[in-house]
């Protein structure tokens, strides 16, 4: 039952157990088939390595388990409320990767200083408010996604165009429009927020050129893209 959109789960779970974005079970990523309304996410608490097409467990928008007999992620509530409100959105990546969770721990948006962000992300990487008390005492994790949606309209952002937000004193959600493509970006935010923090003890004055941020990203993203195959 459900065993494609399993399969890409576990895969994508799998490959990133073996990057250098997680240390033991700190993330998860999901993928949501919008013809079925229906979610795989990573299981709680199971080491990547050791993952099972049959450990994914699959669920629907109210995140009833309609396969498996594993509990999902933690962060299944956030993931939710992504999937409900975030269309263009069909796969999330949530981890606390060093760099990015620095910026997400000191409540600082990671700013466009070059061509290598610019390729991913149009524009600078937002961080979110702090929660507030009774936000986290009740619906943590939904209010956590609830914060995400937030500042996407307040920045008057596209997911499309920055397919990240960092959560204050929490880490990055990474979206993209399939399990790998989230993946995919949260190892490129990874990369921009170390060479940003790092290029900041050399110059915390940086400027990048607009123009060049809307050429790098309009020719790898834009509808007559012609960077890569």
């Amino acid at each position: 039952m459900h065993y494609s959109l399993r399969q890409k789960v576990l895969y994508a779970n799998k490959n990133l157990g073996e990057t250098n974005l997680i240390k033991l079970n700190w993330g998860n990523i999901s993928q949501i088939d919008r013809s079925k309304n229906l979610i795989a996410i990573k299981p709680s608490g199971v080491a990547y390595n050791t993952l099972k097409i049959n450990d994914i467990p699959v669920v629907d928008m109210d995140g009833k388990i309609v396969f498996g007999k594993l509990k999902p992620s933690t962060d299944l509530a956030t993931h939710l409320e992504l999937y409900k409100h975030l269309k263009y959105v069909n796969g999330i990546c949530h981890t606390h990767s060093k760099y990015a969770t620095i910026f997400c721990q000191s409540g600082k948006m990671i700013a466009c200083a070059g061509t290598t962000h610019a390729d991913y992300f149009f524009g600078d990487i937002p961080v979110t408010r702090s929660l507030k008390e009774n936000e986290i005492a009740n619906n943590y994790e939904r209010n956590t996604g609830k914060v995400i949606i937030e500042t996407y309209k307040k920045n008057k952002i596209k997911t499309k165009n920055i397919p990240a937000v960092l959560v204050k004193g929490h880490a990055p959600f990474v979206m993209g429009t399939s399990a790998d493509n989230a993946l995919e970006n949260s190892i490129v935010l990874e990369e921009v927020a170390e060479m940003y923090f790092k290029s900041l003890q050399l110059n915390d004055k940086i400027r990048f050129n607009k123009l060049l941020l809307k050429k790098h990203f309009i020719r790898k993203n834009g509808p007559k893209k012609y960077y890569g195959q």
